[in-house]
Order: structure tokens, then C-alpha cells, then sequence
């Protein structure tokens, strides 16, 4: 669908707020939920002209012509479409096509996302791929150009890399609306060139450099990587996190997704400190396809801050116009007022909000989660679809702890996941090394972990151990999202299961399985990049669920197993994690040996 300029339509937008032109919608009798005073306006109607809003008066029946559609709001609030400030498409496991087939009926007209999943596997060429299919949508898609990959140079090997040169390039492109979360904090802070030149890039072309601090430390490093650039941060997880950025200028986003469950430790910054809530957003940042279908979008986020005590009006601003202001596109979105795009959002409650009506661009698009608009295919080659390159099938002597000499109990530093939580501990465990290897202790839920390269086939296998999955049974589970690099992950209770599970991504091209007692009990294929499926987004979701039950009948308790298990090849969160290249201790962003 394509979206006009306001200067294009403004004269049009001028005759029907005139009286001379009729509107080519109306939306009658609303409560106008006005997120740029804070209040709620009875008895309002709405006039569109050309997918913008012409006026917002108490009686449009003057631009009302014998064309016009109407539509009766019967006293139903009237919001500004939803916007997400921080997420990534690839997470979801679908294409932009399927996650805005998900989203979309909540309610979901903006998102911002973030695609270094997909350019981690192909680079800048990935990132057009999907600002191609961004353009196509009948939502707003900004695409904010990934800018580490790697995200930690020296530790990992992407499958491609992103240099200042695709920065500058990808600044010029319709669709980008700024640098992807900055996550080599080190880089910044020591005066590496090529982070402050993908900085400098973005900084000239007038757009907004994301921000990714996960350290707690609040000293001089911190305001270091804020002298920086980053404007936005969602990996704080505590108040004071919050407090500390919104007083520097650093707009908190406050994120719930999937299995990162970060805003009610942040929501007192507003609820009982008072802090002015402008400078706040909510987002996602990782939600799978299952969480978009079963319990919602950017509205799942808004019902859960406003459980916790949040002003219902102030969390929509933090969905909506705080958004928008921050990356500057405030004139076109984020507000019900004339000159923006014509996104609206017809709610019953603002308490327990959810859309009825979601109209996007003037076109009425989706009803009572129902989407009424017909998107496009997915549109690109079949390139894509090869990307996992393993040169030889798994075996189960790929996936063990070489002990060397050592034979009887032997310490080991182990990955400690934490549930909900996007960061892990540095363990330590003594296990019994015995015949060269290192054994694990599914007893005791030490577990083996190994990650597998993917993209350039050298074969390389790391092995490490993991604790916190509480698997019971016989199993392995694999997956080709592994943030950031996205190489093959594997744990389970046994080597010869863990190469089965593996073999079975290798054949299906990327995705996640679950292996239990010899038998594959679960699969997701996701053979774009290893990362997504153009199957419908209900498809996905159903699946992805599918591995949530095995999970479970493995003996798994965490609130999201597969998430957790994602995250831990990512190199630039505390506080300990695997790469190909080895174990990676963050705090010191250096490699680590298994056994110390």
C-alpha cells in the first residue's frame, strides 16, 4: 500500500477540513484518545482524505459525501495505530509479510525493526531483502541498518560482515531510519573507527543510532558509550537503569517480549518516582510467532504495563508518540491529528486494551483480530533458502569436552541461564573426566552445549556446558537461531541424541528441533537464512508451540526454553556464552577455556 506524503495531499487535506471536498472516510461518534495532551476527547469524529487524517471535529457531516464510507465508532476509543520501537522480524521466525499478518489486528500499524539477524547471515544483501519487502506493507516498516556484525569482532564469525561503507550506502535508502542496536559497547568506548564511523554515518544523515548497554555498570563506561551517540536503550533491566538514561538524554525502551520480561522492574521510574513518562517507550525486541497469534503485539505490552499500575493514557504514548518523536517521525505518526497517517485503533477499554477495528492508512484492515487486507508473497529468490553449510553428518563424538589427560573430578566453567532474562551466569561445576572426555551431569542439570559453525563449512565444532534447561529425558535440541551470529546450537541430555537433532536441521536447512528418546517429536523448518518461514504466521506459531510441548515433555520448566536457548552464543551480554571460536567471558569480552 503505498503511503503519500503529506506535502502531496495537502491541498486535498485543506478542501475536505474546508467543506469544499468530501472525505473518502469517516469514522463517527468516537472518544479521541489524544496521546499529545494526555486526555480523552468524547463525541469526536475523524475525516481521512487520501490515508491521512483531513480534521478531527465534533461533526464531519460537512465533508461527508454520498462516496463516503462511514463508520460508527458507538463511543468505542479512538488510538493511534500501536508502534514498536525496538524489535527483530527474524525472531518472530516468519518474513515482515507474516509478522504483519500477525500483528497487524492488535492493533499494530509502525514498527522499527532491526534485521542484524538476517545480515548476520548475508550481510548487506540481507538487509535489502528486507527493506524490499518492507516497502511492500501495508504498515509503516522503518528498517534501521544493523550495525555490528559481528557484534564482537575477534570473538565470533558472522557469516558476513557490515562495514562503515554499507552504513553510509544503506543511510541513502528509502525505508532506514537509523543504525541497529549498537551492541560493541567495548568498540565505542575504547575509540574503535569503524563503530564511530558507522556512528558518524548515521549522525549526518540526520537519523537515530541505537543503543545497547547491558552492562549494570553505571560509571565511567556508561557515560562513555552515551558520549557516543546511542539514543535509546532496551537492555536496562532495573530502575535505576531506566532513571540513569532518561536523566541523560538516553530513551529508556522498556521491553516485553517472549521471554524478557524487563518492565516491571523499570515501570516504578514512572508509577512511583514520577519521572516524566515522555522520554519512556515499550517494545519487544524477540517475540516468536506464537506469543504474536496467542496473546498479542505492542497491545500484550500496554495491558501488561498497565497491570502494573501504568496510566492506561501514558502507556499509550509509550507505544505510540514517544515512539514516533524519537526517531523523528512524528509528523506522520504516532498521533490521531491532521496531516498524519490515518491509523487508528477502535478499542472498547483502555484499561484492557484491544482492538476491534484497526484501520491502517484509511483502509479499514483487520476486525476483531481478523486481517481484512490481502498481502503479497514472499518475494524473493530461492538464494536465500541456502545457508546452513555443515560439511559432514554429526556424529557423537562431535559433541564432548576433550578432558586431555585428566581422569577423576575436574571443574568447568558453565553457562547458568536465567529465566526470563536475556543474561546468563558464569558457573562453575565439577564433573568426572574420564576416557579424554569431560562426562555431563544431567542428574544435577549440567548439561552439554555445543555450537556448530554454519556458514563458511570448516566443520567446527565448540563444546561447552550449560546449566538451568532441567531436562529429565533422553533428548537433544538444536536450533539455527542463535543469536547473534547464528550458527547451529545444540544441547540435550546425550552426544548421540544432540547429533541427531543436529543432522535434522542440516537437512531441513535451518530451524529448531526437538529429539526425544531416538525420535524427532518436534520441527520448525526455517530455511530463509536458517532464521524464518514464509508459512503463514499461524503455521509457525502452531509449530513453534508444538516445540514449547516437547520442551516440556522433556522435563524443561522454563517459561520459554527455545528463547532461552537462543540467546546463549550471544557474546555481548553478560555473563558468560559460547561462540565458534570458544566460550566468551562478556565481562572482559575475552575467550575463556571449559576447564579453567
Amino acid at each position: 500500500m503505498k503511503r503519500e506524503p503529506w506535502h502531496a495531499v495537502a491541498a486535498e487535506l485543506v478542501e475536505v477540513a474546508a467543506g469544499r471536498a468530501a472525505a473518502d472516510l469517516v469514522i463517527r461518534g468516537g472518544r479521541w484518545v489524544n496521546v499529545l495532551t494526555r486526555e480523552v476527547v468524547p463525541g469526536i469524529d475523524i475525516a481521512v482524505r487520501r490515508g491521512r487524517i483531513a480534521c478531527i471535529v465534533e461533526d464531519a457531516g460537512y465533508c461527508t459525501g454520498d462516496r463516503t464510507r462511514v463508520i460508527e465508532a458507538e463511543g468505542r476509543f479512538l488510538a493511534p495505530g500501536l508502534t514498536d520501537g525496538h524489535l527483530h522480524v527474524e525472531s518472530s521466525m516468519c518474513t515482515i509479510t507474516e509478522y504483519v499478518r500477525a500483528v497487524l489486528p492488535h492493533g499494530t500499524t509502525a514498527i522499527f525493526a532491526d534485521p542484524h539477524e538476517i545480515a548476520n547471515v548475508f550481510g548487506l544483501d540481507g538487509v535489502r531483502m528486507m527493506t524490499a519487502e518492507a516497502a511492500a506493507m501495508p504498515i509503516n516498516v522503518f528498517v534501521q541498518m544493523p550495525s555490528c556484525v559481528p557484534s564482537a569482532p575477534g570473538l565470533e564469525t558472522p557469516g558476513a560482515r557490515v562495514t562503515p561503507q554499507d552504513v553510509q550506502e544503506a543511510m541513502t535508502w528509502p525505508g532506514i531510519v537509523g543504525l541497529g542496536e549498537m551492541m560493541n559497547v567495548p568498540g565505542v568506548i575504547a575509540g574503535d573507527a569503524q563503530m564511530h564511523a558507522e556512528i558518524a554515518a548515521t549522525m549526518r544523515a540526520g537519523k537515530t543510532v541505537g543503543g545497547h548497554y547491558a552492562s549494570p555498570e553505571l560509571g565511567r563506561p556508561f557515560h562513555a558509550y552515551l558520549a557516543g551517540g546511542p539514543a535509546d536503550d532496551h537492555e536496562n533491566t532495573r530502575e535505576v537503569d531506566a532513571v540513569e538514561r532518561a536523566r541523560r538524554g538516553m530513551r529508556p525502551m522498556l521491553r516485553l517480549g517472549s521471554a524478557w520480561y524487563d518492565v516491571a522492574a523499570q515501570i516504578t521510574a514512572i508509577t512511583e518516582r514520577g519521572l516524566d513518562p515522555r522520554q519512556f517507550i515499550l517494545c519487544t525486541d524477540d517475540a516468536h510467532a506464537g506469543t504474536l497469534v496467542a496473546e498479542g503485539h505492542v497491545d500484550r505490552v500496554i495491558r501488561h504495563a498497565v497491570g502494573l499500575g501504568l496510566d492506561p493514557l501514558i502507556a499509550l504514548q509509550m507505544a505510540t508518540i514517544n515512539t514516533a518523536a524519537h526517531f523523528g517521525v512524528d509528523r506522520d505518526l504516532g498521533c490521531l491529528a491532521p496531516g498524519r497517517y490515518a491509523d487508528v485503533v477502535l478499542a472498547e477499554s483502555l484499561e484492557d486494551f484491544a482492538a476491534g477495528l484497526v484501520i491502517a492508512g484509511g483502509e479499514v484492515a483487520a476486525e476483531e483480530g481478523r486481517l481484512l487486507l490481502d498481502l503479497p508473497p514472499w518475494p524473493h529468490e530461492d538464494r536465500y533458502r541456502r545457508s546452513v553449510r555443515v560439511p559432514r553428518p554429526l556424529a557423537a563424538r562431535d559433541f564432548a569436552v576433550d578432558a586431555g589427560e585428566r581422569d577423576g573430578p575436574v571443574a568447568v566453567n558453565v553457562i547458568g541461564v536465567i529465566e526470563n532474562h536475556a543474561a546468563t551466569r558464569r558457573l562453575t561445576a565439577t564433573l568426572q573426566a574420564s576416557g579424554g572426555r569431560v562426562r555431563p551431569d544431567p542428574a544435577r542439570d549440567v548439561l552439554p552445549l555445543a555450537l556448530v559453525e554454519r556458514h563458511h563449512g570448516t566443520g567446527r565444532v565448540v563444546n561447552g556446558f550449560v546449566q538451568g534447561f532441567g531436562f529429565d529425558a533422553a533428548c537433544g535440541v538444536a536450533t539455527t537461531v542463535a543469536h547473534d551470529s547464528h550458527h547451529l546450537l545444540v544441547t540435550g541430555t546425550c552426544a548421540e541424541h544432540m547429533a541427531q537433532a543436529a543432522n535434522a536441521l542440516v537437512r531441513a536447512g535451518g530451524g529448531v528441533v526437538v529429539v526425544r528418546e531416538g525420535r524427532v517429536i518436534a520441527l520448525v523448518e526455517l530455511p530463509i537464512g536458517g532464521l524464518m518461514s514464509d508459512e503463514p504466521a499461524e503455521v509457525v506459531a502452531r509449530k513453534s508451540a508444538r516445540v514449547m510441548e516437547a520442551l516440556r515433555e522433556c522435563g524443561c520448566a522454563l517459561n520459554n526454553g527455545y528463547m532461552q536457548l537462543s540467546l546463549l552464543a550471544l557474546v555481548v551480554i553478560p555473563e558468560l556464552r559460547i561462540s565458534d571460536l570458544g566460550l566468551v567471558d562478556v565481562a572482559r569480552f575475552a575467550h575463556v577455556p571449559v576447564i579453567p
